[in-house]
């Protein structure tokens, strides 16, 4: 590789990239969900393969984020925004194989956020569609993907509330 390749305009793939990781993060909320009205074993499985191939997406991502010069977007943008996708598939299928482990079998509170976490991938989703040629829009996906964010947190607080109420 030459200097001149560095600053050669070449396709960029980071929107698509993007785009597929959201896909399977949202695929594995539905997953997640589908686990938390069944509790079956097999579904805990596709979860955990779901998030393997988000994974290598983002390691993808990644290598091209340190093979390309320049960006369409920020650089450091681009990390955040698919480290902040992968953080939501990785902390389903954490989830998901604790409670295997565990033999814990999931509660309306569970399936209530379950519920919540595929809405707001659906707006990460929705978002990353439109952050090209509508990044306003895309704004206000993520604020809404953040509004049921703060709605987990209060069905976590109730769930807690309802553990040491009896």
């Amino acid at each position: 590789m030459n200097i001149r390749s560095l600053f050669k305009p070449r396709q960029s793939n980071f929107i698509k990239l993007l785009l597929d990781q959201a896909s399977l993060t949202l695929k594995g909320m539905e997953q997640l969900e589908a686990y938390m009205d069944e509790h079956n074993p097999s579904i805990a499985q596709e979860i955990m393969m779901t998030e393997k191939e988000a994974d290598e997406v983002r390691r993808i991502l990644i290598d091209e984020l340190l093979r390309t010069f320049i960006t369409p977007i920020d650089r450091e943008d681009i990390f955040a925004l698919s480290r902040a996708i992968d953080d939501v598939i990785d902390y389903a299928n954490t989830t998901v194989d604790e409670m295997e482990v565990l033999n814990v079998a999931p509660t309306p509170y569970m399936r209530r956020i379950a519920s919540l976490l595929r809405d707001a991938a659906y707006e990460i989703h929705l978002g990353v569609q439109r952050i090209e040629d509508h990044p306003r829009v895309a704004s206000d996906h993520a604020q809404r993907a953040k509004a049921l964010e703060n709605r987990v947190e209060h069905v976590y607080r109730e769930a807690i509330a309802d553990l040491f109420s009896g």
